[in-house]
């Protein structure tokens, strides 16, 4: 029988916790992730180089003496809070996670993988966002050594050097982004764009399996992915409550009213048996004990629970949440995109009645 998990998290938890969001706190405010939304280059990269070049944070699932920094999925989920709080326009999770959980499951990654760890290169896995582990992909021909085909919903492809393509020899190919054209596509969360891929006769490195590969991938994406989502439902409780405290009718804190406390205590709770699924994904991934299963419980939860954080913030900040220049619109748009990354609720429930074997009749 296996050790119960310790879901607390550990000083060394707790200090990369505040090391980061101190980077956010001066580096990635609201009023600049919204202005990057206006502009053509939604991806903050200055953050992102402080991130992997001046914190290592890039290479934590990536062995030392592979060029990362041999820590665990655990801290890589304390970072996805963090990003997760500050909605920060980074490629923390298609890059230092999913794609180089793709490469951890290859025979042949040469250098590419110290250069994912290092924050040197980008890369993202050419699988839409929206595909489940376990689930199918969609795939290009590959004829000669060269690939040919389209693929949609690309998270991040319009900041990656490298991706990660999945072939219908089997085969998984890295392929230089600059070698295939990159269209965007209309994105309801503009801090994490989707784009269009399409290639035309170009070059790829087999990498190895691709089955493998793209599953191990989008389970540690669906995994930490709950993570990032309780961030962003923190943020939502926490301003939320500030903001009610502060505003007045009748000349009384808002939040002084029943019916209100009723809504606070009650996504209180549910965020914080969001944060046990979270942190129970993470253990799991990082020990390799019943994983499947915590991924799928997480991601069966988190949805619904940021989702709803999000709406309850932009209806309790009143006419200010309706603005353009609040950032809780970002939340709301980032909690309804993560709601159908990775695999919706839905399909992780059905996914964990077959794990468990309670099936329906």
């Amino acid at each position: 029988m296996s050790a119960t998990p310790d879901l607390l998290y550990s000083e060394e938890e707790e200090a990369l916790r505040a090391a980061v969001r101190d980077l956010l706190t001066d580096h990635c405010d609201a009023a600049g992730v919204i202005a990057r939304t206006e502009s053509d280059s939604p991806h903050d990269l200055s953050v992102w180089k402080s991130l992997t070049e001046g914190m290592g944070l890039a290479g934590l699932l990536v062995p030392e003496d592979r060029g990362g920094q041999g820590a665990t999925h655990r801290e890589a989920a304390v970072v996805l809070e963090e990003l997760g709080r500050a909605a920060a326009p980074v490629p923390y999770l298609t890059s230092a996670v999913v794609a180089t959980e793709a490469l951890l499951a290859c025979e042949t990654v040469g250098d590419l993988l110290a250069e994912l760890a290092s924050g040197r290169r980008i890369g993202a896995l050419a699988v839409g966002l929206h595909t489940a582990p376990g689930a199918a992909f969609a795939t290009v021909r590959a004829q000669g050594g060269a690939l040919h085909g389209e693929l949609t919903g690309i998270a991040d492809a319009a900041v990656a050097d490298v991706l990660l393509v999945p072939a219908n020899d089997g085969g998984l190919y890295a392929v230089e982004a600059a070698t295939v054209t990159v269209t965007p596509q209309a994105s309801l969360d503009l801090t994490r764009p989707l784009a269009t891929v399409v290639l035309d006769g170009a070059p790829g490195q087999r990498l190895g399996g691709a089955e493998p590969a793209v599953r191990r991938a989008l389970r540690a994406g669906a995994g930490l992915l709950a993570s990032e989502q309780l961030g962003l439902a923190e943020w939502s409780l926490t301003e939320t409550v500030r903001y009610l405290k502060e505003r007045t009718q009748f000349n009384r804190p808002v939040g002084s009213f029943q019916a209100l406390k009723h809504r606070l205590a009650q996504l209180w709770l549910e965020v914080v048996h969001l944060r046990a699924a979270a942190r129970n994904a993470a253990d799991a991934l990082a020990t390799g004990q019943d994983a499947d299963v915590a991924v799928a419980v997480a991601q069966a939860y988190a949805a619904p629970v940021a989702v709803r954080a999000a709406e309850e913030a932009l209806q309790l900040h009143g006419g200010i949440g309706m603005t353009w220049e609040h950032p809780v619109h970002l939340y709301l748009k980032r909690a309804k995109a993560d709601s159908i990354a990775h695999g919706t609720a839905g399909a992780h429930r059905a996914a964990l009645a077959g794990l468990v074997d309670l099936r329906s009749p």
